[in-house]
């Protein structure tokens, strides 16, 4: 059961989570929207994927996820191929140039990371590895009640 002092935690954790996030997004000159960046991390998560598929990945309607494709589509980020068992569904992959896309936003945000990280002083940063355990758990670990939201814009970006 969570205590008084667990939820002012979480307050802050949400808060400073949610700064932090904003910050990185701000990191990197890449020409892509966050929801063609999100959609981009999903492809390469899940492999070939189906609009369908994506949309539920990403939790938008499929007329959404069609606008974000033929933006991805027309940018050389994604291609679409027919799916081998059923020749009437596309299947959608990233391309070399979605995956150097990638590459290079996650790069300039560790990059980011990285500069702030050597801004701790040796004792903080001595904390940081627990810290990053402990987000991975809070991350990954399935909820205790189950009733949790799924969570949208799952992508890896």
């Amino acid at each position: 059961m969570p205590t008084a002092d667990d939820a002012a935690v979480a307050v802050r954790l949400r808060a400073a989570t949610a700064r932090l996030n904003r910050r990185l997004r701000r990191q990197s000159d890449a020409p892509a929207t966050q929801s063609q960046l999100s959609a981009l991390g999903s492809i390469e998560q899940a492999g070939a994927v189906t609009l369908g598929e994506l949309a539920a990945r990403e939790q938008v309607t499929p007329p959404t996820m069609t606008r974000v494709v033929q933006a991805l589509e027309a940018q050389g980020w994604v291609a679409r191929s027919a799916d081998p068992d059923d020749g009437r569904v596309s299947r959608l992959a990233l391309t070399g140039g979605g995956h150097a896309l990638l590459a290079d936003v996650r790069g300039s945000r560790d990059a980011w990371i990285a500069r702030r990280l050597g801004e701790l002083s040796p004792a903080e940063r001595a904390d940081v590895p627990r810290l990053v355990e402990l987000l991975e758990l809070l991350a990954d670990r399935p909820p205790a009640d189950h009733r949790e939201r799924p969570a949208a814009g799952v992508g890896t970006a």
